[in-house]
């Protein structure tokens, strides 16, 4: 039996392999932890349905952030449903950019995650981000 400590660590290892291949631009690291019906909504800018859909969209010269130059702050996360094959969760993020030598904040949301277990690994069913503070 799964239990709700095993399941939170396995999502929040998710977020956080996630967040490090898209930062560091490994599109397909990051669209790994995608299964292959995903949906990611990102409100005023794109619905992606499906995993390839979703590695086109981060390849593309203003989607696929350059090494270095981003990284995705990720916290407050929070199980809001669970059982032995699937999860949600809401958690926080701050996305910081690098402009020279001084980081700030571009992005404050908030993320509404849906997970299924998958050949012992949590992937992402849906990801919808919802803006808090955009700074293009």
């Amino acid at each position: 039996m799964t239990s709700f400590a095993d399941v939170q660590a396995q999502v929040q290892a998710t977020i956080a392999a996630h967040a490090q291949a898209q930062d560091d631009g490994r599109i397909d690291d990051m669209a790994g932890w995608y299964l292959p019906d995903a949906v990611m909504e990102i409100p005023g800018v794109a619905t992606l349905k499906g995993v390839e859909a979703i590695r086109e969209a981060f390849s593309q010269p203003g989607w696929k952030p350059e090494p270095d130059q981003q990284r995705h702050v990720i916290s407050n996360i929070v199980v809001t449903e669970w059982d032995e094959r699937t999860a949600k969760t809401t958690s926080d993020v701050m996305m910081i950019r690098r402009d020279g030598s001084a980081w700030s904040i571009a992005v404050v949301a908030r993320y509404y995650d849906e997970f299924e277990e998958s050949g012992g690994r949590w992937l992402l069913r849906s990801r919808r981000d919802e803006f808090i503070a955009f700074q293009p």
